[in-house]
């Protein structure tokens, strides 16, 4: 009776795509913010330069 309730358990593939996708899902958010987070200093930088040159003009 356990051999066979193992079996089936471990033969029983029914979550796995759910958790692939959830592994995929989870990857490319931490891409994105990785990814949003670099521009947004560049970005940042980029806006306060031209902050700096306005309320200054040479």
């Amino acid at each position: 009776m356990r051999s066979k309730l193992l079996k089936s358990f471990l033969a029983d593939k029914a979550g796995a795509t759910a958790v692939e996708y959830g592994l995929l899902a989870a990857l490319i958010s931490v891409g994105m913010l990785a990814g949003l987070s670099s521009f947004s200093d560049t970005l940042n930088n980029m806006f306060g330069e031209l902050s700096n040159r306005i309320k200054a003009p040479e």
